[in-house]
């Protein structure tokens, strides 16, 4: 019965002063936590629109690899597909029929 044992139970447990996670497993999902969260800041603070996007999917493949780590495949394998993938493809091609990136104007 693995359902009621969601992927972050193990972090749960080692800050509640549980069973503690193995140092490698704690330092890669803190990795694999801090390469997601800079990137979704990177995302949101560049200011080329295309390279926001490739930010934003980077970020999502790493939030995917951080649910692969966490036993969770289902999740992460939805937000493989569906955030890195679908929604990252669909900027593309928006970007791409709006025009592209607008110049600034010289002020």
């Amino acid at each position: 019965m693995i359902w009621p044992y969601g992927p972050f139970m193990g972090l749960i447990r080692c800050f509640l002063g549980g069973e503690a996670m193995a140092a490698p497993d704690l330092i890669l999902t803190a990795v694999l936590g801090t390469a997601t969260a800079g990137m979704g800041i990177a995302a949101v603070w560049v200011r080329s629109l295309v390279i926001s996007v490739v930010a934003y999917s980077l970020a999502s493949a790493f939030l995917s690899a951080l649910f692969f780590h966490l036993d969770s495949p289902f999740a992460g394998a939805l937000e493989l597909t569906v955030g890195a993938g679908l929604i990252a493809i669909l900027f593309i091609v928006a970007l791409i029929l709006a025009g592209g990136e607008e110049q600034e104007a010289a002020t």
